[in-house]
């Protein structure tokens, strides 16, 4: 380096002499002299950062080591290692290069800083971003970039970025990948019964999602293609395709298509979830008039103790895609969640959910409402759980949500009351309200990693976070957690009375599974033993007990 720097001052030297101690008569040859210098630091400088990079790599390497040693309490453990070639550099030559963000004494910041491992930290979220231009400027400033020609390339939050120096323009594009595999056991049908399609082994593209988000300062548009399919992969459809703007404090405006936040299991990412999939009730809650791509306009708001949202809605993507619905839903989403007890070891979330169809879908069948769901693993097309409400008017949804976290110990759980109110005909007259239930209470326990926390933009429980990376040679290993989940639905009303509905009542065990050797990917396995009964009126005809066993691969971006 010392070497470089007196090559350098050379330079500067004859730069210096070319341009100021030239006579008039030879002003021509003293320009071309001139523009020949200027290059020739042109080249010396590139040549300068290019060494440096290659100091700032080892940099990177020895403060990923050190940190990965590091316990709690602890100061890093510090290696010895050959010294990178060269002198250090100084403040001036690291914030030339423009690598970091913080400021601060030192290399543009400080080291632990400027330097974080990208794979430290919970899943980026299956969605687009809507953050605004403080908050996104801020994350790229924490988070480690390079800077050329007026563009800064990086991964804020986990995802690759491209943006323009003061981040008004961006663009991110993300992954949320999840695979499935597994199957089911105890399914024979007794004599009589329709089997259905339980599969000993099978495996299916859970999700596909690539969210795309282009940013203009506070103005954000998302558009995110799924190439999953629920519980049948080979078909793309749209998962998000909206409009954001963030200029707002803790607020954010949407409109288009969109996945409104209803219910808490609803609120968190995919990403996040304890189980492969929500409990039955949350499911069937979100679908009346909220579920991915919903048309949407509204707004949420965030603060440190409290969240709120609500939505108008519409028809879901693809909706009026064939001639047979000839007029499209209407309705709306509400969600109020809190914090009323906050410490370093605790957070209790309390809150409460609803929503509503003002009008059902209408096709040729009229207005029907039909809710179905699996059990609870989404490597089957047949849906035990079943129910069919016809001449439905206004359908509903209410109920609380309560949360605990202890330490690295979580603890939540949800109810719900469905109404379905029934126009009737002539014929019949008004017919009773059919009314359905649901609930879930959850626990999960992290062994290793960073305890669940609490998530104040979603107003919900966030992943696991991975302090130190999949590591053998330091004994790191990620994050791991144990989760248990107990769930019922029941899509049965006024048995025995007039109007009434058979859909059946499900009930659910589950246990499972999550290992997280970097914040970007995940591996499950869940056990689902399920108890589906009264779904027919010759009694048990389609109900059945059986049990499931799936695992889940997970990247994300």
């Amino acid at each position: 380096m010392n070497k470089m720097i007196r090559r350098s001052a050379a330079s500067f030297f004859l730069a210096s002499s070319a341009l100021w101690g030239t006579m008039p008569v030879h002003k021509a040859c003293a320009t071309s002299a001139q523009d020949a210098q200027i290059q020739q630091l042109q080249r010396e400088m590139q040549e300068m950062r290019r060494e440096m990079s290659g100091q700032i790599s080892a940099l990177r390497q020895r403060l990923v080591r050190a940190e990965g040693r590091t316990t709690a309490g602890q100061q890093p453990v510090r290696h010895a290692m050959a010294r990178p070639v060269g002198a250090p550099m100084s403040p001036a030559m690291a914030n030339d290069i423009a690598i970091g963000g913080d400021t601060g004494p030192g290399m543009n910041g400080s080291v632990s800083g400027m330097l974080r491992s990208s794979d430290v930290g919970t899943p980026p979220s299956d969605r687009g971003i809507d953050s605004s231009w403080k908050s996104f400027r801020a994350a790229t400033e924490k988070e480690e970039a390079v800077h050329f020609g007026g563009m800064m390339i990086g991964f804020p939050g986990g995802r690759p970025t491209i943006s323009s120096e003061d981040g008004a323009y961006a663009l991110q594009i993300g992954l949320a990948f999840h695979e499935d595999l597994g199957g089911f056991m105890g399914m024979s049908p007794r004599a009589g019964e329709t089997k259905g399609l339980f599969p000993g082994m099978t495996e299916n593209a859970r999700r596909l999602r690539i969210p795309i988000s282009f940013r203009y300062k506070n103005w954000i548009a998302n558009i995110t293609p799924d190439f999953g399919a629920g519980s049948a992969d080979g078909a793309v459809t749209l998962y998000e395709a909206n409009l954001n703007y963030a200029g707002i404090h803790h607020t954010v405006l949407t409109a288009g298509y969109f996945q409104p936040r209803v219910t808490e299991e609803d609120s968190e990412s995919s990403n996040e979830f304890e189980m492969m999939e929500r409990p039955a009730i949350t499911d069937i809650v979100r679908n009346i008039a909220a579920g991915d791509a919903r048309f949407s306009l509204g707004a949420l708001h965030y603060a440190k103790r409290w969240w709120i949202a609500g939505y108008v809605t519409g028809q879901s993507y693809g909706n009026r895609s064939s001639a047979v619905v000839s007029d499209s839903q209407t309705g709306a989403t509400f969600r109020v969640a809190g914090r009323p007890y906050v410490s370093r070891d605790v957070d209790l979330h309390v809150g409460l959910s609803a929503i509503s169809a003002f009008k059902v879908n209408e096709t040729a069948n009229g207005r029907v409402y039909s809710p179905s769901e699996a059990p609870e693993v989404n490597l089957t097309t047949t849906k035990l759980l079943s129910a069919t409400v016809g001449n439905a008017g206004t359908v509903w949804s209410a109920g609380p949500e309560l949360g605990f976290r202890w330490k690295r110990l979580t603890l939540k759980g949800e109810y719900y009351h469905i109404g379905v109110q029934r126009k009737g005909t002539e014929a019949t007259g008004n017919m009773p309200a059919a009314n359905f239930e649901g609930y879930y209470g959850a626990a999960n326990y992290t062994l290793f990693g960073k305890g669940r926390s609490y998530n104040i933009k979603e107003g919900a429980f966030s992943a696991p976070g991975v302090e130190h990376p999949f590591n053998p040679a330091t004994g790191d290993w990620g994050a791991l957690e144990l989760s248990a989940r107990y769930s019922v639905a029941d899509l049965n009303s006024n048995l025995g009375g007039i109007g009434s509905v058979r859909g059946g009542q499900q009930t659910v065990w589950s246990a499972g599974v999550n290992w997280y050797p970097n914040r970007h990917f995940r591996f499950m396995l869940d056990f689902n033993h399920f108890i589906v009964t009264r779904n027919s009126q010759l009694y048990d005809l389609m109900g059945r007990t059986g049990n499931s066993v799936a695992g889940r691969i997970q990247a994300a971006f």
